[in-house]
């Protein structure tokens, strides 16, 4: 059975929006956290570290399923034969289809959940040889 494209329910991409506003503000706030405790520098950093996991695991995830609607559904040659609509709505729709597949976004929220993940590994190693 083919999988119907949807997307997520709405609290499940609540949950990752909040994910990634809670871990970015957890890396921002490390800053002033220096001030007052090196224990609550660490509980901010694994938060980010965890949040950033959850989150660009998800932008990957999602990107490379819109690239990869995209070319199963053959949406360029499709947007190329549509005739009904004006030149411009045209464009911009051929834009934004083709970059779905050519951008790199993709491979950034790859390569930032991969770091993540080797931070938190190397952070969790770090703390329990201390």
């Amino acid at each position: 059975m083919e999988e119907a494209i949807k997307p997520h329910a709405k609290p499940i991409r609540l949950f990752f929006f909040w994910a990634g506003i809670i871990a970015t503000l957890s890396y921002r706030i490390i800053i002033v956290l220096n001030f007052y405790s090196p224990v609550w520098v660490k509980i901010a950093w694994y938060i980010g570290t965890i949040g950033f996991i959850i989150y660009f695991w998800h932008r990957f995830d999602i990107q490379k399923k819109r690239a990869d609607i995209v070319l199963d559904y053959k949406l360029i040659e499709a947007v190329e034969k549509i005739q009904h609509l004006e030149k411009k709505q045209k464009q911009a729709l051929h834009y934004t289809v083709k970059t779905t597949l050519t951008s790199k976004a993709r491979w950034n929220s790859l390569f930032i959940f991969l770091l993540s993940v080797v931070a938190l590994l190397v952070g969790i190693v770090m703390d329990t040889i201390q």
